[in-house]
């Protein structure tokens, strides 16, 4: 029996926690404003971006091009006077996320990056950024705006915080379906004793489930199969419900209570779902050493109309990116498979991969009457369960 070793690692790094925020009517008012706020520093920035690099467009002589610093200094000296009962780190930041959206826009790595686009007060979710919160007595100390009075200012009692040995950076606050949320990033973290098993598992990702050395992780239960179905009865009540008041030209109170009850069904199924991925990643990082994926080109398999909704709602990109950052934290090693590796067709036992019409589809195969789960080894005979055997194929991409 190998016994753990206990490796210090000495590297520091930041960790993020979301927790739930329970302001009361004033402080509500006063997030509310600082979402606002953030959205118009955004659309003018965006805005001032636009009309700079067009001028640059036209006439690189007299125009410079558009930078983070350019459109901050522009906003800034431009202020009117009621900006100045804000926060100036709401606009500050707001200009900086702006930043790194174009950089990420221009950059030839992530060529399915969006150009930044304008926000709507419509929109069902709302959030801004500041990085002058104190946590105090176990409640949430936002920096109040020099205009708002203080006697209408309190601290936010907030759940779902544990003690943190480092230090507050930034709180990304989020107002969504009339609820509040809160990401804390802390900064300056020590990494504790990572435990070192000598131990290396493969995982092998599927609609519904994750297969992995160990067993298998559903994804897809009963539970989120019956909030789906509950989502869909929701939707076709909006579909009779969507009309318009011709007066007030609003939607009727019948709509925004199933648009309501929709949109916290959705939360739900994202909340249930972060919690099997963090649970899962968890056991991975600190059972195993070495850990192998395959390298899954996501986006073009969701073009295709089989199974493309079962493949969104197991969270194959999730995964990985979360899979991705714990190993970096605990200093695991995370081994991807080339987009070409037959884990499937190949045989885990002689090396055999099929070819043709000897390979195994989503219908199984026609020719020689196997369904999708099974594989039979047409060179040695060997038998085994299709995602078995697709585990120990990844699990020998480990030298």
């Amino acid at each position: 029996m190998i016994r753990p070793s206990r490796k210090k690692n000495m590297m520091m790094h930041s960790c993020s926690i979301k927790v739930k925020l329970y302001p009361n009517q004033h402080m509500k008012r006063y997030l509310d404003l600082m979402c606002n706020y953030r959205r118009y520093c955004w659309n003018q920035g965006l805005e001032t971006w636009n009309h700079m690099y067009d001028c640059n467009s036209i006439d690189k002589g007299h125009n410079s091009k558009p930078n983070e610093r350019e459109i901050r200094n522009e906003l800034v000296f431009n202020k009117f006077d009621w900006q100045y009962q804000y926060s100036a780190r709401i606009l500050q930041l707001a200009i900086k996320d702006l930043g790194h959206a174009f950089k990420a826009f221009f950059d030839k790595k992530q060529p399915d990056f969006k150009h930044p686009r304008f926000k709507s007060k419509k929109w069902l979710k709302q959030g801004f950024k500041t990085d002058r919160a104190k946590i105090i007595d176990g409640k949430l100390r936002l920096d109040r705006a020099s205009g708002y009075p203080k006697n209408l200012f309190y601290d936010i009692r907030l759940s779902g915080l544990r003690p943190q040995p480092g230090q507050l950076k930034m709180v990304a606050i989020t107002m969504q379906n009339h609820q509040y949320t809160a990401n804390l990033q802390f900064t300056n973290l020590p990494d504790n004793t990572t435990i070192y098993t000598n131990q290396k598992t493969a995982v092998d990702v599927n609609v519904g489930h994750f297969n992995y050395t160990n067993g298998d992780i559903k994804t897809y239960g009963h539970k989120l199969k019956r909030l789906y179905e509950q989502n869909k009865y929701y939707q076709r009540l909006l579909a009779r419900k969507r009309t318009i008041h011709p007066k007030t030209f609003r939607k009727s109170n019948n709509y925004m209570q199933v648009r309501t009850k929709l949109q916290r069904n959705y939360t739900r199924i994202k909340n249930f779902q972060d919690d099997i991925l963090h649970k899962f990643t968890n056991k991975l990082v600190q059972n195993y050493d070495q850990i192998v994926i395959e390298n899954l080109d996501v986006k073009h398999m969701f073009m295709s109309h089989v199974a493309s909704k079962g493949m969104q709602r197991s969270m194959f990109g999730k995964f990985r990116q979360y899979l991705t950052y714990k190993c970096q934290w605990y200093g695991k090693q995370l081994i991807l498979a080339d987009q070409s590796y037959p884990s499937t067709q190949r045989c885990s036992k002689c090396g055999y991969i099929k070819k043709g019409t000897d390979k195994i589809t989503l219908k199984g195969n026609q020719k020689h009457h196997t369904n999708h789960h099974q594989f039979i080894c047409y060179h040695c005979g060997f038998k085994a369960d299709r995602d078995d055997n697709a585990v120990q194929n990844l699990l020998a991409l480990i030298q």
